[in-house]
């Protein structure tokens, strides 16, 4: 893989609506997911980046960085100029080349209020950080020492774990996975996914008062008009 040669450094990002965000902490990755339609399947990551710890969500504008073969110096100028309430996104030119987190990153993000990291590469100091209880969705875990010396970008579009991300895009992640929404788009789809949320508890109100997904989902009635044999019998298998 060639070097980077040159770096950009944007100082300035525009950032999705603080209220939008707000309002994506309410929501799931799911409910956000299928609020999106065709452009939430392009728009998130795969099942290779996951949380090292769980029970965490997080909600919040993106701050960008891409880093060089096994360095992390662009992930350092990127954490130093994000702000709180920020998801910092980073890529490493070669996954496995070098730790782009640990834990005095995520002292010092938790200390400035950055909402967590997501990082297509490798983070290491993970126990330190799980007891930390700061969010970090990961592709890998090592220890692996990254120089600070290379060239890469900060607060410009990337591509993480196969999902373009450009700075100020709605990051919103929990146990399910990482969601990208891009930031023009955020307010219609955190509105449906809200709506969303909604209706799905008042459907986990019903099944508590003796209701059945079945019935609820409409299964019933899709089965009904479906050409299924039932047989009142076991099945022989001798």
């Amino acid at each position: 893989m060639k070097p980077i040669t040159g770096s950009r450094v944007y100082l300035k990002v525009n950032r999705v609506d603080p209220a939008v965000s707000e309002a994506a902490k309410a929501v799931t990755v799911s409910d956000v997911h299928e609020s999106m339609g065709s452009e939430g399947r392009i728009s998130l990551m795969t099942s290779r980046m996951r949380p090292i710890l769980d029970g965490v969500k997080i909600a919040g504008p993106a701050v960008t960085a891409f880093c060089g073969h096994g360095d992390n110096l662009m992930m350092h100028r990127a954490l130093y100029l994000a702000q709180p309430g920020d998801v910092l996104v980073v890529v490493c030119q070669s996954e496995l080349s070098g730790a782009q987190w640990g834990d005095l990153a995520a002292r010092y993000a938790k200390k400035k209020g950055l909402a967590g990291v997501v990082v297509q590469g490798c983070v290491r100091d993970v126990d330190v950080v799980r007891e930390m209880g700061f969010p970090v969705w990961a592709t890998h875990i090592s220890p692996i020492h990254p120089d600070k010396k290379a060239h890469g970008l900060v607060n410009a579009p990337v591509v993480c774990d196969g999902v373009r991300v450009c700075p100020g895009d709605l990051v919103v992640a929990d146990g399910d996975g990482v969601q990208v929404v891009p930031r023009k788009m955020a307010p219609e789809v955190i509105r449906a996914a809200v709506e969303k949320m909604k209706k799905e508890n008042a459907v986990a109100d019903q099944i508590d008062a003796g209701g059945t997904p079945w019935n609820l989902h409409g299964a019933d009635k899709i089965y009904a008009a479906m050409d299924i044999e039932e047989i009142d019998a076991a099945f022989d298998d001798r």
